[in-house]
């Protein structure tokens, strides 16, 4: 069973960006890999467990915080109330996905121009 767990907020403290998630994450490990919600306006990192995926929807208000993320290659963690996880192999897979989307209108006119607009 998938489920989305919205980032409710987003703040660097050292030399990490912390990523706040709206629920629990425990028991959820990092699969490495960021997909993209055209019609949300999201990226999305996985997670997983044994009951399959987890989504981790970061809308477009964090994306300048990602922006840093890639500009200075920093390290990415999630946090809940009682849980801390890095999301492993983030800046690859957003370095990848930002660079695959930018002029690509596979990803709708809107996506691409504010991706352009931020990254």
């Amino acid at each position: 069973m998938n489920k989305r767990i919205n980032i409710t907020k987003a703040n660097f403290l050292d030399s990490k960006l912390y990523l706040h998630a709206s629920e629990p994450i425990s028991g959820l490990s990092p699969a490495e890999q960021i997909l993209v919600d055209s019609k949300e306006f999201s990226f999305v990192y996985l997670m997983e467990n044994q009951e399959g995926y987890t989504y981790i929807d970061m809308k477009e208000p964090i994306w300048p915080l990602l922006k840093k993320v890639m500009e200075q290659s920093i390290p990415v963690w999630i946090l809940s109330r009682d849980t801390q996880l890095e999301l492993t192999n983030f800046y690859e897979e957003l370095t990848e996905l930002i660079n695959n989307i930018r002029g690509n209108s596979n990803y709708g006119a809107e996506m691409v121009t504010k991706v352009e607009e931020i990254f």
